[in-house]
């Protein structure tokens, strides 16, 4: 993973590109809604272009953008790169760890044959609703069959929204000092 610091700065870089051309794309003064829905897909484009398409997420936001503003997402992008993909590893730590939950009645009893595939299907299916809502939460996140690859994913989705609300925090915080507050 890339440092913080020069992840925020290529950031703030395209965020600020991203701004400029769709302030002037608009040929007509922005009303106040036109405006915030021009931040947040410049901020959206600027933090996943600085992905270079690695990750699904980064890809899919990418994507919804182009569907809505095809012409601003190219001149903010420039030529389309090609995209790598992610590699995936599977493990099966969820399971193993759910074999050792033992029934809600009593902890003390023995884990039998049947107790074994109650815990299992209960575990299959605590995990199956928790990766529904993650799928939901990340961008792209419905597409992905794999939950290494979800959650690997979804921790790097974490970190560029950091790095995008501390540049948008640093940003607030010099404007008001610039004003005068």
């Amino acid at each position: 993973m890339r440092n913080s610091t020069s992840l925020k700065q290529e950031f703030l870089k395209k965020w600020i590109k991203g701004l400029q051309v769709c302030n002037s794309s608009s040929e007509k003064k922005m009303t106040i809604l036109e405006r915030k829905k021009a931040i947040k897909m410049s901020a959206d484009i600027a933090m996943a272009s600085t992905r270079n398409g690695t990750t699904c997420w980064s890809r899919a936001v990418i994507a919804n953008a182009t569907e809505s503003n095809r012409v601003v997402v190219e001149r903010i992008l420039g030529p389309h790169k090609s995209s790598r993909s992610v590699s995936s590893v599977m493990h099966k730590k969820i399971l193993k760890k759910s074999r050792r939950v033992c029934s809600s009645r009593s902890r003390r009893v023995l884990m039998r044959k049947r107790d074994v595939e109650k815990t299992r299907s209960i575990a299959k299916r605590l995990v199956w609703k928790k990766t529904q809502v993650l799928k939901s939460l990340v961008p792209g996140g419905e597409f992905m069959e794999d939950e290494m690859c979800l959650i690997a994913e979804t921790l790097d989705y974490i970190v560029s929204l950091r790095a995008q609300v501390d540049v948008m925090r640093c940003l607030a915080t010099t404007t008001e000092f610039i004003n005068g507050k």
